[in-house]
């Protein structure tokens, strides 16, 4: 009697491990989304409701909610290779490494580990596939500007499921040397590829493997920002919905999905406040997607949300106890695409624009004047960059990591950040903490501070990959 007691408490302490599994993982990673942007996002929310305080994202709303470091092997402040390769390995390398460690060993990711558990795996992004956080779970290269190469291992890693915005050198290696495109060698491996969500319906039920990128022709280093969207543009919810249609077709034994909002980082970097926040809201609309599965699934589903590193140094609040985030409703596009409105106008006017055209284009796309009132100082920022750059044209483009902005256009940047009462330390990485947010099954073992390391770990263990 008494052993049976032991094996009936055995069966049921493995019933209730087993119940607990995480069958199905979601891993989104917003890309340079620290502590503040999240939180900037969340009351920027709330002012436009014409209250001040927060209105909650999605993820913000899971049961646990913590911080990571995230330094790298080599220094305090990571790059975004070191953080994708410590998210998706659990071991810390040097900048620029992408799924290796320090001595160039590879390192085993945990979408591996999910794909040899017998799951079905999907690595997606809103910027190129061959990018260096998507890289990191699929590829292993010494450097992460080793595009071609990080193209090649995509075939080779034998995913399901990756998406994003394309490839940035499909057909030139490293060394700079012509080489035979990764579309051919990509299909020969079995893969299908789908430019555009339209061809993806097509093509999903008889793709045994897929990949779905942009349309023709669209710029293949990322997809449109959130707040410059236009019809038909790929969106990052869209392919979290494409990825989860596909990775559970046929034989389902679950899957591992990670989710990178690459782009949140993009706009961090340069320094355009209203085009962060739609970003965040842009990646919690992707999370909400995942999150109508969970609602099917809670018992087998586990959602992990985090980032990388903080990108920028957002600070909320400039001097005065004040926020006027609302302000920032005013922008209509992303400061790349002020840069493009200002440049088209210098060559539309030969170069001889007015300021009253000047003021009349910032008043349309930033609400300028209109809607803003700017100060005395604000007004001699945005004309003495106007008599520099139209009337002596000398014209010095400001350069961040991932844009090259008229010089009106990043004063415009700037102006719009004082109106909002928003500050920032650096147009690059920092050492500040990431939130790290989940729910879900195993989702009690992300409780308390952690290094990143931890999180593929936990994940790992959640879901009792081998």
């Amino acid at each position: 009697m008494k052993r049976l007691m032991y094996v009936l408490l055995f069966v049921l302490l493995t019933g209730v491990s087993y119940a607990q599994q995480a069958k199905y993982v979601f891993y989104f990673i917003g890309d340079g989304m620290g502590v503040n942007q999240v939180n900037g996002t969340e009351m920027y929310l709330a002012e436009q409701e014409g209250r001040i305080g927060v209105k909650p994202l999605l993820f913000t709303t899971f049961p646990v909610g913590t911080v990571a470091t995230t330094f790298s092997a080599t220094n305090s402040v990571t790059d975004s290779s070191a953080a994708g390769t410590a998210l998706a390995t659990g071991a810390k390398t040097y900048n620029g490494a992408i799924g290796m460690d320090d001595d160039k060993n590879v390192l085993q990711t945990v979408a591996e580990k999910a794909k040899k558990s017998g799951k079905k795996v999907g690595v997606t992004t809103s910027v190129s596939v061959d990018h260096a956080t998507p890289a990191a779970f699929y590829a292993h290269q010494p450097n992460r500007s080793m595009y071609y190469e990080i193209a090649l291992d995509l075939p080779k890693a034998g995913f399901d499921f990756y998406a994003g915005g394309g490839f940035l050198k499909p057909s030139t290696t490293a060394d700079k040397k012509e080489a035979p495109s990764i579309f051919p060698i990509i299909e020969e491996a079995g893969y299908t590829i789908a430019r555009g969500l339209d061809e993806y319906k097509t093509k999903a039920a008889d793709a045994k493997k897929m990949i779905l990128i942009q349309k023709e022709g669209a710029v293949p280093s990322c997809l449109p920002y959130a707040i410059d969207r236009e019809e038909g543009d790929l969106t990052l919810p869209e392919i979290t919905e494409s990825a989860i249609s596909f990775l559970t077709k046929g034989n389902n034994k679950g899957f591992f999905l990670m989710v990178e909002g690459g782009k949140i980082d993009w706009a961090c970097h340069g320094n355009d406040p209203a085009t962060v926040f739609e970003e965040v809201i842009d990646l919690d609309n992707a999370v909400k997607v995942a999150y109508e599965f969970y609602k099917k699934h809670p018992k087998e589903t586990l959602i992990v949300v985090t980032a990388d590193h903080e990108t920028g140094g957002l600070g909320l609040g400039i001097g005065k106890y004040e926020l006027h985030l609302k302000s920032l409703l005013n922008q209509k596009q992303s400061q790349d695409l002020l840069s493009k409105a200002i440049t088209d106008l210098r060559k539309e006017k030969s170069g001889k624009a007015s300021w009253d055209e000047v003021k009349a284009l910032l008043a349309d796309k930033m609400g300028f004047w209109k809607e803003l009132p700017l100060t005395w100082e604000q007004e001699k920022m945005l004309r003495d960059e106007y008599e520099t750059s139209f009337v002596k044209n000398k014209i010095v483009f400001e350069e961040s990591l991932y844009a090259k902005t008229e010089p009106l256009a990043a004063a415009a940047k700037k102006v719009m950040s004082q109106i909002a009462m928003v500050g920032w330390t650096s147009s690059s990485h920092t050492a500040g903490y990431v939130p790290v947010f989940a729910i879900g099954a195993g989702s009690g073992l992300f409780v308390g501070k952690m290094d990143n390391t931890e999180i593929p770990k936990r994940i790992a263990k959640a879901a009792g990959y081998k």
